[in-house]
């Protein structure tokens, strides 16, 4: 009788089928004995018929002992492994908490993270009550923003920067001439007055340096110093500029502070008519002469703004 690897006995003998109509019983094989037993054992390492009495390997002086348990063994090693041929997902992921102030990485397995279902947000065991993260004053991560107020946010600042833009190149123009063919000459001599006023790091190579006017919007900004005459450095991103230029005008600055757009301060770009992306490169964005104003709460800067 044929044993799979799951169906290995317990014992080096089993009791023959006694289901088997053709079955009248055997003779035991072990010398000596002879006897008929109508319910034999057959031996699972010599493969012989014994009785009761001789059934075991020890009993019958077995030709071949160990061979059912080493048949065994190799059975229990051809059987795959718990979670052989799965892939094990590790559900835990690792990011840092959703606080800004708080630095720690949770998912760890010494610092696991707490989900709050409010926000949709996960955070370290310091943050994961709902005032401790200021949850009340979060959009939930995936929520849906109402369409209709971000439409008429968007439309105002648009129109706020349309008209403020309006005045302020007019302005530019009685400073600065408009760029024409004829007034090329008028516009070095202004660009040459600029640059014995304007302020910056003497320290700055003079083939690096951009001369920019620089002005604050009042109604929103509240500067102490509205305007000035500043140059930077042509290799500087625009959010260098920004912080560089608040600094001087002493106007107040929480863009590395705050996320809300109505707090954060932008670049405007008077000549170019539009805002000022903060990792644009002050050479490839503007020139000597221009002028760019600081404007607080008018969201992040669109492709093009019609004035």
């Amino acid at each position: 009788m044929a044993l799979s690897g799951s169906d290995t006995p317990e014992t080096s003998y089993v009791m023959r089928d006694r289901t088997d109509a053709s079955l009248v019983g055997k003779h035991c094989q072990y010398d000596y004995c002879n006897q008929l037993d109508f319910l034999p054992f057959s031996c699972q390492s010599c493969s012989k018929t014994f009785c009761l009495d001789h059934r075991t390997e020890s009993s019958h002086h077995c030709t071949n002992p160990g061979a059912w348990a080493e048949r065994k063994r190799l059975a229990n090693l051809a059987r795959p492994s718990i979670g052989q041929g799965k892939v094990l997902r590790d559900k835990v992921s690792q990011k840092p908490c959703a606080s800004p102030e708080c630095k720690t990485v949770v998912g760890t397995s010494l610092t696991p993270g707490v989900h709050c279902q409010k926000c949709n947000r996960d955070y370290c065991l310091k943050h994961r009550l709902q005032e401790d993260h200021n949850c009340k004053n979060l959009v939930p991560v995936g929520a849906r923003l109402p369409q209709i107020d971000v439409a008429e946010k968007t439309r105002s600042a648009f129109d706020r920067l349309r008209a403020w833009g309006s005045a302020k190149k007019e302005q530019a123009g009685r400073v600065l001439p408009k760029a024409k063919p004829t007034s090329t000459s008028a516009r070095l001599v202004a660009v040459n007055k600029l640059k014995k006023t304007a302020k910056g790091d003497e320290k700055l190579a003079v083939e690096k340096r951009v001369y920019l006017y620089v002005e604050a919007e009042a109604e929103t900004t509240k500067a102490k110093f509205p305007k000035g005459q500043f140059f930077y450095s042509q290799d500087w991103v625009v959010g260098r500029v920004l912080d560089a230029a608040a600094k001087s005008l002493q106007v107040q600055n929480v863009n590395n502070q705050s996320s809300n757009e109505e707090d954060k301060l932008r670049v405007f770009h008077v000549e170019g008519g539009r805002l000022l992306e903060f990792n644009e490169k002050v050479g490839g964005a503007l020139q000597s002469g221009n002028t760019i104003v600081l404007l607080r709460g008018v969201g992040a800067p669109p492709e093009l703004i019609e004035m």
